[in-house]
């Protein structure tokens, strides 16, 4: 399987609470929502539908996990919602419990088993394993050389500071552009192909 990374993105890098402003107010982020008057349902949309529609399972942090479990499944009908309520779903974290799954087909990786259970996921047959959100996660991902691709959402705005999945570690790496849309509202849709050591070489 192939790990690619979903994100909106501000200019400077932050990820953190596209979606509203109780989503997550770590460290007093105060712009949560800040994707909204950006999104258009043809490309911003379109990209969301087409990393789906390649999805044969879905790799989520705590947080997205519980977020995105409190409002989709009573989505039901719409084809989007149904998608992603039928897939199978696993959510890393160190404090759900087995009885906390009421997401249906989700399944739970221990913290402390994570990068190898995910190296596992990733070895195996099938199509894309999509992340959504989950900075820490995602961070993590780039970190171990687990991710293979990132499509990043790049929107028109300036937010100071929040969280950020790109790891702060010295580490050089190469990113390959595959293809970018742009919208009217000025978001940048790129899709990127994280290039290993072995491409490096070839």
């Amino acid at each position: 399987m192939r790990i690619v990374i979903n994100e909106f993105m501000s200019l400077d890098g932050v990820v953190q609470a596209p979606g509203g402003p109780e989503e997550d107010t770590d460290g007093g982020f105060a712009h949560g929502g800040w994707t909204h008057p950006f999104f258009d349902p043809e490309v911003v949309g379109g990209a969301f539908d087409e990393a789906l529609s390649k999805a044969d399972a879905l790799l989520f942090g705590r947080r997205t996990w519980q977020a995105m479990a409190g409002a989709w499944p009573e989505r039901a009908g719409d084809p989007f919602a149904d998608r992603l309520n039928a897939l199978p779903k696993h959510v890393v974290s160190t404090t759900l419990g087995e009885s906390d799954l009421t997401w249906q087909n989700t399944r739970l990786v221990p913290g402390a088993e994570a990068v190898a259970r995910i190296r596992e996921l990733r070895a195996a047959e099938g199509g894309d394993l999509l992340v959504m959100g989950s900075p820490t996660l995602a961070r993590t991902l780039l970190s171990e050389g687990l991710a293979d691709e990132l499509r990043l959402m790049i929107m028109p705005v300036l937010l100071g500071g929040g969280k950020s999945i790109f790891p702060a570690d010295g580490g050089l790496r190469t990113l390959r552009l595959a293809s970018t849309v742009t919208s009217d509202a000025g978001v940048q849709v790129c899709t990127y192909v994280v290039r290993t050591n072995t491409d490096e070489a070839k």
